[in-house]
């Protein structure tokens, strides 16, 4: 079992969900973030202030995925965000110990679906 955390632009949340939809994973969770990277933000002037905005939004989309379905998670979530730009995003995968299903306390990988 692995969870997948990527970030991404806001405006390739559509074509992302849409690349996972195509692979059958429909069990995302999607968060609002800020962050910089390589792209060092930009400045604008409000009011005839000049304004450095250095913390980009972004979202991060956490799947919980088994084995089986990393790399086709990665696959999609690269095929959907993808623009070969700076601030493309990024994917970590990172092991889970254990999961539970409250519902029914299913555990593993049966648990994940």
């Amino acid at each position: 079992m692995k969870l997948i955390i990527a970030y991404i632009q806001p405006d390739k949340l559509n074509s992302v969900k849409q690349e996972l939809y195509k692979r059958e994973i429909y069990k995302i969770s999607i968060t609002n973030a800020l962050g910089c990277g390589q792209q060092m933000g930009y400045t604008e002037t409000y009011r005839g202030v000049d304004i450095e905005v250095n913390l980009l939004k972004k979202l991060r989309i956490e799947i919980a995925v088994n084995d089986s379905f990393v790399s086709s998670t990665t696959e999609a979530i690269i095929n959907g965000a993808g623009t070969n730009s700076i601030g493309d995003g990024k994917i970590f995968i990172v092991p889970i110990e254990e999961c539970i299903r409250i519902r029914n306390k299913d555990t593993g990988a049966k648990a994940i679906g």
